[in-house]
């Protein structure tokens, strides 16, 4: 990477970083807060699905066993918080790298592989409901001690802070895949995977790299959830809202793209909360919202928003250089 490849995610560090001196309100960091845990999860979700081109409906599925293992290490076993995190957050790229490689070894691709990954979410969501040890249906409370050591800080700006850290970390991550090797490798497997094992790459050891990245990073986003609301159960941790979520950033603010997922999750959440101001909390309204943009991109903006801003400036540029030649060829 270079100096220019790192200067556009530095600014957007900084400028966001200011945001907490300026913004003081609860309800506006609240909602900051979890944008940010939305966009590190679409993160994940891009890595596997926006360069190696394997879409997941199932992302639930990792982001639900970081908050579950991050709660219960700290529950039953009195793990420090920030332990907890780094144990769970492998455990996310255990959990991927077991579902990748049943997939990929058995063949699967395209809208197979997303139903499987739907599959295995909706399994662990009914586990996860019945058992015990995960609370059952009352789910998981983490007992309030506000610490560093724990993970709870008296200003919530602290945690956005330190959320906005792991996003700035992923994006610094996402740019190095996209300049890598190994990107390289996982473009080619999602452009035509048997045209890239003829050319000798190794598309199983790529692609469970990929899914084991998606699902660590995937889970960390968890494990914040679980350590800034302090409680989860089955249908949060492991329901189809976040599969959703972590799809929809992505592909509407540009798939496969490094600032794709945090534009789209900033969009969707921006918009959901505008439509809710206006529409007096209409139950659902955010979903209607979420369905309407994602109709829009498709129709209009394949690329996403990023792709869309991208075409309109080369567009722009188009028309500058046009008429230079015209003012060129006038004064000839």
């Amino acid at each position: 990477m270079t100096a220019r490849d790192l200067i556009p995610i530095a600014v957007l560090a900084v400028l966001a970083a200011l945001l907490p001196l300026v913004v003081t309100s609860s309800p506006v960091m609240n909602f900051l807060v979890f944008t940010l845990i939305v966009a590190l999860g679409a993160q994940g979700w891009n890595i596997l699905g926006g360069f190696g081109g394997q879409f997941s409906f199932g992302h639930a599925a990792f982001f639900g066993t970081g908050a579950y293992v991050t709660a219960i290490l700290q529950l039953r076993y009195g793990v420090n918080a920030w332990a907890g995190l780094l144990l769970a957050t492998a455990a996310g790229a255990a959990v991927a790298w077991t579902i990748g490689f049943l997939s990929f070894r058995s063949g699967l691709r395209g809208s197979y592989f997303a139903l499987v990954t739907l599959a295995f979410a909706e399994v662990f969501r009914i586990l996860a409901n019945a058992a015990s040890f995960t609370g059952g249906a009352a789910g998981l409370l983490i007992k309030l001690d506000v610490h560093p050591a724990n993970l709870q800080f008296a200003d919530r700006a602290v945690f956005y802070w330190l959320v906005l850290a792991f996003v700035t970390g992923v994006l610094l991550l996402t740019r190095w895949i996209q300049r890598s090797r190994f990107g390289a490798q996982l473009v080619a497997v999602r452009e035509n995977e048997d045209a890239a094992k003829a050319l000798g790459v190794d598309s199983l050891k790529v692609k469970l790299r990929a899914i084991a990245l998606s699902g660590a990073v995937t889970a960390l986003s968890g494990c914040l959830y679980a350590q800034y609301f302090l409680y989860i159960d089955a249908h949060i941790a492991y329901g189809s809202w976040i599969s959703v979520e972590l799809l929809l950033a992505p592909i509407i603010g540009g798939v496969g793209t490094v600032f794709g997922p945090v534009v789209g999750a900033l969009t969707l959440h921006g918009l959901g909360e505008l439509a809710k101001q206006f529409a007096g909390r209409v139950p659902g309204i955010d979903l209607i919202v979420f369905g309407s943009v994602l109709v829009l991109a498709v129709a209009f903006a394949r690329g996403g928003i990023l792709g869309l801003l991208e075409r309109l400036r080369d567009r722009g540029r188009g028309l500058v250089t046009r008429g230079a030649k015209e003012v060129s060829h006038a004064g000839r």
